[in-house]
């Protein structure tokens, strides 16, 4: 099964009815705020934990495309000033992937978002970013906390 609106509100409402989870993190304390990466690693690992244990939930692109990062101020992790083809927190839902799938390589993710038109569609991308785009956005763009986070 694919999830559907249904399913992933039913996560949702999981979530917010455990009465030992604070989510999203940084509303829960204020050592968290909308920049903070421990915040979105603990908000990413409850979403995970819940998304998982439903029976439409077996894909991990359908994970990575329905992660709420609206809230998540990428700005702060983004040591790029000029114009860019790609936004925040598309390319991390991207290098998510690259993440997930244990890919040592950009040439890898090139690959599979080639094969892939609807994922692609999902994540925003009119196009498949390059591997030296893809590379330059990790190593140049990314801070490097955000890259080991």
């Amino acid at each position: 099964m694919a999830s559907t609106p249904e399913s992933r509100r039913t996560i949702f409402r999981r979530i917010a009815q455990r009465s030992y989870v604070e989510w999203p993190a940084y509303d829960s304390t204020p050592l968290y705020d909308r920049t903070s990466l421990a915040g979105l690693e603990s908000d990413v690992r409850t979403i995970s934990e819940t998304w998982f244990s439903h029976e439409s939930h077996n894909s991990v692109e359908k994970f990575v495309c329905s992660l709420p990062l609206a809230y998540f101020k990428f700005e702060t992790h983004d040591r790029y000033a000029g114009s860019t083809s790609y936004e925040m927190d598309t390319l991390f839902r991207v290098f998510m992937l690259k993440e997930l799938h244990g890919w040592d390589h950009e040439t890898a993710l090139v690959g599979f978002l080639e094969c892939h038109p609807e994922l692609r569609e999902q994540l925003g991308l009119e196009s498949v970013p390059n591997q030296s785009t893809l590379w330059r956005s990790w190593h140049e763009r990314f801070t490097g906390e955000l890259r080991d986070g």
